[in-house]
């Protein structure tokens, strides 16, 4: 028994790591951007493929790296995953070229799927499920530390080192995850014994890829519009080609026969939709509207994740004990009432309403992850837990682009080539944002009814006491 909670503590440290590298990178590599175009000499285009190339090679390998780590061993893939980013955050460091740090940034992409394709999979295997809950509110702290840390450490690390210096931070923390994973974390956690499905992983890797591309800047030209259906297209193919085969890649009756599954990654999808762009708004109205300096509009900013960070175990916690369809849709509502509030912001709305509406979302958003990914986890058979983490984080990453969409969307029509020093940027930009915040409070609302549809028990969660 004293081996078995050695193990649940080693590996929850493992887990809580990991999530906080990526989502500190995230943050902080964008406070290094404007570095990396004095020294490579680009501009604001090539500049957003740090992040784009990052996120598609992410969201396009997830799901398969996933599958095979439940067919040849959990732990293997996340092995050779920290492995492959370890090299990839030194070889980011270390670009002697844009060329050459875009590559790195997509193999590092890649990495992150075998990593988080595996890790809350290895972590739902290990722990008992009466405390997965727990253990996955302890994980979302983690990540909500990384993104609250990321713009002040990212800042001093910038400040000091330059940006280099945030992947060679990287590289130390994956080489002790590496470390400790190689000398501590015994098992494999086979979970499947199918064939893995090559075909269905090449028609995912290629529809994913073309549908977020074309979906990244639909509105930018008719390219992008062909680019995104022929996504589309070869998304349709996947699925109908995975309903004919007896060892799919993603197992399209499971969305079908498995209604606390379907609808869990549903309210995912819609959340991460609804509520990741509004970072993005918030920074712009509070430095260009209220006129705030940036460093105190990040301050500003850090009020929703440290809530998030603060909360996200009681939430998780109590998923142990109240049924997730309760917490998560109790989550989503309050997000919902705080994204309606943000449709009323103008020129004079006191930053104080601003901090405690922010603080009010990320009592929501802490409310609905942990318990949203305990239902999730808890839903399917322990074969397809590799599945059933990839497919979350492939929610996860959609919702994301599609924010950006939105909002995209919203600002081309409304705002068109205005600049900072337009007399009608902050009328266009408030109308822009009241636009945006409504298609948000819209959606979130639709996210309530499809988190209460989930049903009122996991499904499979009697499979689950491996």
């Amino acid at each position: 028994m004293e081996e078995n909670r050695s193990m649940v503590k080693l590996t929850m440290a493992i887990v809580m790591i990991t999530s906080f590298i990526t989502p500190f990178m995230g943050n902080a590599i964008n406070l290094g951007i404007p570095q990396m175009a004095l020294e490579f000499g680009v501009g604001q285009s090539l500049l957003n493929w740090v992040v784009t190339s990052y996120l598609l090679a992410s969201a396009a390998f997830l799901l398969p790296f996933g599958r095979l780590a439940d067919i040849v061993g959990r732990k293997k893939v996340f092995t050779v995953g920290m492995f492959l980013f370890a090299l990839t955050a030194l070889g980011s460091g270390f670009a002697w070229s844009f060329s050459m740090f875009i590559i790195f940034r997509v193999l590092q992409g890649i990495a992150s799927a075998m990593i988080f394709g595996t890790s809350m999979a290895i972590l739902t295997s290990v722990v008992p499920p009466k405390e997965r809950g727990k253990a996955m509110g302890l994980s979302a702290a983690s990540t909500y530390i990384g993104l609250s840390l990321g713009p002040v450490l990212g800042g001093v690390i910038c400040s000091t080192i330059g940006w280099r210096g945030i992947f060679y931070f990287n590289f130390a923390l994956a080489l002790v995850v590496l470390c400790l994973t190689l000398a501590k974390l015994s098992g494999e956690w086979l979970g499947a014994v199918d064939k893995f499905d090559k075909w269905g992983g090449i028609l995912w890797i290629l529809g994913i890829l073309l549908f977020l591309y074309g979906l990244t800047d639909i509105t930018a030209g008719f390219q992008y519009m062909i680019t995104f259906i022929l996504g589309l297209t070869l998304l349709i193919a996947f699925v109908v080609y995975e309903t004919k085969i007896s060892n799919p890649l993603l197992p399209i009756r499971m969305f079908m026969n498995n209604r606390a599954f379907t609808f869990s990654n549903l309210a995912a999808l819609i959340n991460y939709s609804a509520t990741f762009a509004l970072t993005f708004l918030m920074s712009l109205y509070l430095q260009n509207v209220q006129n705030i300096e940036t460093s105190q509009s990040g301050l500003i900013l850090l009020s929703q994740p440290i809530l998030m960070a603060a909360l996200s175990p009681l939430a998780g916690r109590l998923s142990d004990r109240i049924n997730s369809q309760i917490l998560a849709s109790v989550g989503m509502a309050i997000t919902t009432l705080g994204l309606f509030f943000f449709i009323f912001l103008d020129e004079k709305t006191s930053i104080l309403l601003v901090i405690i509406n922010l603080a009010f979302i990320g009592l929501g958003f802490a409310f609905f992850s942990s318990p949203n990914s305990n239902a999730v986890m808890s839903s399917v058979d322990r074969t397809l837990y590799g599945v059933a983490s990839s497919t979350l984080g492939t929610m996860r990453l959609l919702g994301q682009t599609l924010s950006m969409t939105i909002v995209a969307l919203i600002t081309s029509l409304s705002m068109k080539n205005l600049t900072l020093d337009s007399p009608d940027y902050v009328t266009s930009f408030l109308q822009s944002s009241r636009a945006s915040f409504t298609v948000f409070s819209v959606l979130c609302c639709i996210g309530i009814f499809a988190s209460l549809a989930r049903g009122s028990a996991p499904q499979t969660m009697r499979n689950n006491s491996d």
